[in-house]
């Protein structure tokens, strides 16, 4: 299939859409399609998929890209499943053809296979390229976004959601029966190949059903340890030309997870808290791993939302990230930082106290952003250790908190800390002496200060003064959106598995909530014009 631009397409004398009544065009007119195929279907930059057809001439184009990204959008906004939105499209809701630009068209340039082959294409080119065109394209929109709601991007806000997988939850038991069950079932399948009598067992509909299910709890060990066993004789089986088979490979994968070699040389399960959170949790979402937030286990993976915000002209997505579960808060931060690079006029980015670290705060402060965290997790510093003075290398103690000079200061490298030491007199009968942790010896005193912790008792400070209240007020507007996500986007229902798969799901419901947003406020402000 041959890649073609489909230029926006303009209002003919012949167009669908002039043929309607007057009373019906202006519904149109007065509906989200308005602001959808004037704002957001223009926004589209086609020439960004090139790279998934052929150059070919001679194969036949394909169906409009902006119109398959635009319709895709439009499903999330309105929550439609797939066989409505194609429904509506074709049996001729003028809606959905004047927002995707269609109403010139003769037939609708869709089938019941357009969208599902599009995600397929862009699934492919994210495998082979490590390139993810679709989360490229739905910045690339919150951009002209802002544009259009002339929004100051001077001031952001971050915060993140697990998204659950589709899986099943499964034991551990499960997990390995299921690997094992999968690789003798391809190899009962290979001709040339018999499965010894031994395995045969996993060939049987009921057998999953009699070793998970209907044996007693106590007998939990045993069956682990023969599935454990059956896996090992499975694997001395098998010759090379089943190596590269996914079955093999999560095979390998969970009998690496979930076992160990005992004293005497045997395969043995390990104990659960050797675990690893990034062990398989189904073979059939491999990708999903485990997490636990907030006392509650998550299976699956993790949003991170950026939200641009302007309090007199909107509120947009501009930036969003989507990995396994496992990934930090702190990473998410770190990345985002990074991306946003270094900012022309100051930037205030507010997160909560799972975003903050010292290296993300040097790194904010190197691209003119100041990172705000409104919490801090861990052992909250006294706001004293603020007040010790270091030098501009921040190797060096100037001052204590009560203003005394110290005759000697020394610092590690390896603790990154700095000892102080000081005349016995003058730390004996300081009033701050216990809050500043200042050690008394014969003859002297001396004093440990952290960098880190002076760092963070600064933060404090800073989050008890009026400017940070208003800031966190700011930042808890973000923590409805998980909120949304779930209710209105269904993102813990996504039907599909695997990382890459479901970001691209992930990232047509985000491109949705800047689309029905900027609609929204070109319908309340009608003065509004697309630059």
């Amino acid at each position: 299939m041959s890649f073609k631009t489909n230029a926006d397409q303009q209002i003919s004398f012949e167009d669908n859409f002039l043929n309607l009544s007057e009373r019906t065009r202006k519904f149109v007119q007065n509906s989200w399609a308005k602001g959808f195929g004037e704002i957001v279907f223009p926004a589209i930059n086609e020439d960004r998929f090139a790279v998934l057809y052929s150059t070919s001439r001679a194969s036949r184009p394909n169906a409009p890209v902006n119109a398959i990204i635009s319709a895709l959008i439009i499903k999330e906004m309105l929550g439609l499943t797939e066989d409505e939105l194609l429904a509506s499209i074709i049996c001729g809701d003028v809606r959905f053809q004047y927002a995707l630009h269609t109403t010139s068209f003769s037939e609708q340039p869709f089938s019941d296979r357009t969208f599902s082959r599009f995600r397929e294409r862009l699934y492919n080119h994210t495998q082979e390229t490590g390139r993810d065109l679709l989360h490229e394209e739905m910045e690339s929109m919150a951009a002209v976004f802002a544009e259009y709601l002339g929004l100051n991007p001077s001031v952001k806000r971050m915060d993140s959601l697990m998204v659950a997988s589709s899986s099943k939850k499964m034991s551990r038991l499960e997990v390995l029966y299921t690997c094992v069950a999968n690789m003798v079932k391809v190899l009962g399948k290979t001709e040339g190949q018999s499965v010894p009598k031994k395995l045969e067992r996993y060939l049987e509909e009921e057998d999953l059903n009699r070793t998970i299910y209907h044996r007693k709890s106590e007998e939990l060990g045993t069956r682990l340890q023969q599935v454990i066993e059956d896996a090992v004789t499975l694997a001395d089986l098998l010759d090379d030309e089943f190596l590269e088979t996914t079955e093999y490979q999560l095979l390998k994968r969970v009998m690496e997870d979930q076992t160990h070699s005992g004293d005497d040389g045997k395969t043995v399960p390990r104990a659960n808290k050797d675990i690893s959170a990034d062990s398989l949790q189904n073979p059939s979402d491999p990708d999903a791993t485990y997490r636990k937030k907030a006392g509650k286990g998550h299976t699956g993976y993790v949003g991170n939302i950026v939200e641009t915000v302007d309090e007199e002209n909107g509120i947009l997505i501009s930036s969003y990230d989507y990995d396994n579960n496992h990934h930090s808060d702190s990473k998410f931060c770190k990345e985002t930082i990074e991306k946003l690079g270094e900012q022309e006029e100051k930037t205030v980015l507010i997160a909560d106290g799972a975003y903050a670290s010292t290296d993300n705060e040097d790194l904010a402060t190197k691209n003119n952003i100041e990172l705000v965290t409104t919490a801090l997790l861990g052992k909250t510093p006294d706001e004293l250790q603020a007040d010790f003075v270091l030098d501009e290398q921040g190797k060096t103690l100037l001052k204590c908190p009560a203003g005394h000079k110290p005759y000697k200061s020394r610092y590690s490298d390896k603790t990154e800390t700095i000892r102080a030491s000081f005349n016995r007199k003058t730390c004996e009968h300081c009033p701050l002496r216990e809050r500043c942790g200042a050690k008394l010896q014969k003859k002297s005193a001396y004093v440990l200060v952290s960098t880190k912790k002076i760092k963070r008792a600064e933060s404090v400070k800073k989050m008890q003064t009026e400017e940070y209240r208003a800031l966190a007020k700011i930042r808890n507007g973000v923590e409805g959106m998980p909120s949304v996500m779930r209710r209105k986007y269904n993102v813990d229902k996504i039907p599909v598995r695997g990382l890459v798969r479901s970001k691209i799901w992930f990232s047509f419901k985000i491109g949705a909530i800047n689309a029905k947003r900027v609609i929204k406020k070109m319908m309340t402000e009608p003065k509004l014009v697309l630059a």
